[in-house]
């Protein structure tokens, strides 16, 4: 098993970072190479892997890195590649943020380890993830890097498309676009990797609209499966501005709930890890002399868990609009299959009931509450404004369904 085996749907852009990988032609200082050049530079010294999130665009990073530094060329099972699963191989070097942005600090801090040779490998690898983070000025940093890269140093930048870099980033690296899966190919990874059969693997796909990491947590996790069949059935059951507020409210707790469960085991983990290289025993007080070094923690997992209550946020949103984008295609009689399968008789009782100009006003305000979200505005009352035009919608459905007076 290579490292390679664990990516899905991905095929086209396995191949040509596998075939950079067996390049034995080391990175040129300064020269930049685009998508689609030819197999004599198939390898060059800067990589941008875009895609939309659950691509795969991170995953895909780190298969490349383990061929790389690995002696066998990414087998998978090595020290080598044990060492960058764990994100520990000494040739390796990281930033990941939790913050809104990447500060010209870290990206001064990683262009200065770029610049050593490697300890034990081929190549030294620099992975930035969500480099689209990146202001004008710190990106500018990165770029001298780039245009004077050491020999044998190779960057893989991650972001979700190529638009989000400045065009003088874009200029130096090689881009590969990755696409969404299919849904059998999700699937199919789910019942590999994870062992969990057809039915529940292939309707956690679905219901993830192909993002990897959800399929997995919806796949594997029943109160994930549960938040969200709940956030459904309070989009469909909402009928006036007193239930929106309540429906409001409940998802802000729905979104909370997530974020918790998803930060809250990895910050103990952390916090554990912090202790033991300090050398602090499991229940002994920590000297003050080394407190500020965990408060620095805190401080990080605190802006973590505020940046995952946003994407809970969002994750609810992208849930809603999954339920409009079903009702919009069965109202449209369009032949596709539905991310909400498992509830489609009852979405088609609801389309055929209403017409697409609700449904679109619905999708509508899911476009809007994901501006003001991106914009700062206060969550609870952006959710607010969705829901009353969702209880509009729904109560136009509703007196379409009910039978007319006789007169």
């Amino acid at each position: 098993m290579t490292v390679w085996d664990d990516l899905t749907g991905q095929s086209a852009a396995i191949e040509v970072f596998r075939a950079a990988a067996e390049s034995s032609a080391p990175a040129q200082p300064g020269m930049s190479t685009q998508a689609g050049s030819g197999p004599s530079d198939s390898m060059t010294h800067a990589w941008l892997i875009t895609g939309p999130p659950g691509s795969g665009r991170s995953n895909l990073a780190y298969a490349f890195a383990s061929a790389l530094v690995c002696r066998n060329g990414g087998c998978g099972h090595c020290a080598d590649c044990a060492q960058v699963a764990a994100r520990t191989h000494p040739d390796l070097s990281i930033l990941a943020t939790e913050r809104v942005v990447i500060t010209i600090d870290e990206v001064r801090k990683l262009v200065s380890s770029s610049q050593f040779s490697p300890s034990v490998s081929r190549y030294r690898v620099v992975v930035i993830e969500d480099a689209d983070r990146m202001a004008e000025r710190t990106s500018n940093v990165l770029l001298k890097a780039l245009e004077e890269p050491p020999e044998r140093t190779v960057w893989i930048l991650c972001a979700p498309s190529e638009a989000d870099l400045l065009p003088t980033i874009r200029s130096r690296v090689r881009s590969v676009r990755l696409r969404v899966p299919s849904t059998d190919d999700v699937a199919e990874l789910l019942m590999r990797r994870d062992g969990i059969e057809h039915e529940p693997a292939l309707r956690a796909a679905r219901e993830s609209q192909s993002h990897i990491g959800m399929a997995h947590r919806l796949a594997t996790n029943d109160e994930a499966r549960e938040r969200r069949a709940e956030t459904i059935e309070l989009a469909l059951s909402v009928a006036s501005v007193g239930d929106a507020v309540r429906g409001a409210a409940r998802l802000m707790e729905i979104a909370g709930a997530d974020a918790q469960a998803i930060t809250e085991e990895r910050d103990a983990e952390e916090r554990a890890a912090a202790l033991r290289s300090l050398g602090v025993e499991p229940g002994q007080a920590v000297p003050p002399a080394l407190r500020s070094q965990l408060k620095a923690l805190e401080d990080d997992q605190k802006r973590r868990a505020t940046r995952s209550l946003r994407d809970g946020i969002d994750r609810i949103l992208t849930d809603l609009l999954s339920l409009y984008r079903d009702l919009m295609l069965m109202q449209l009689g369009a032949r596709t299959e539905l991310v909400n399968e498992a509830i489609g008789d009852r979405l088609r009782r609801i389309a055929e009931g209403n017409d697409s100009s609700s449904t679109l006003a619905a999708m509508d305000a899911i476009a809007v509450a994901r501006r003001r979200i991106a914009a700062n505005v206060a969550p609870a009352l952006t959710l607010e404004a969705l829901l009353i035009t969702v209880a509009e919608a729904n109560r136009t459905a509703s007196d379409r369904r009910a039978p007319h007076a006789v007169g």
